[in-house]
């Protein structure tokens, strides 16, 4: 059998996540933000309630592929009318808590697809 080491070539990669942050290429980041493979930002969202479509919008901005949103230490689904710009420009929507949404976030990343995690700290 063969074994062959996978490397993920994306410039920002998450190392490390605790209920306070997360740490992307040895850098902790404490506040919501926005991680694609090639773009890093922090996301102007206050909490989950606080969501907006606006908030949405600027994720489709993004033309990912597919969007994973982390709602924090615990799954919350947002309603179906904020999704609504991401699921009209048939961009997919996969709903987890934060650390989920980090793990797969690295897997999808490693596999070269176009991801965007969108991450909720409470």
């Amino acid at each position: 059998m063969n074994l062959q080491l996978e490397l993920n070539n994306s410039k920002y990669q998450i190392q490390q996540l605790d209920t306070h942050g997360v740490t992307i290429n040895g850098q902790t980041h404490t506040k919501n933000l926005i991680i694609m493979p090639e773009y890093l930002s922090n996301w102007d969202v206050k909490n989950f309630e606080m969501l907006d479509m606006t908030h949405f919008q600027q994720l489709c901005a993004l033309q990912p592929e597919l969007v994973l949103l982390g709602t924090g230490q615990k799954i919350r689904f947002p309603s179906p009318k904020l999704l609504a710009p991401l699921i009209n420009a048939c961009i997919g929507v996969e709903v987890m808590d934060t650390a989920a949404a980090s793990r797969t976030y690295t897997i999808l990343t490693a596999e070269g697809r176009q991801v965007a995690a969108a991450l909720l700290f409470d």
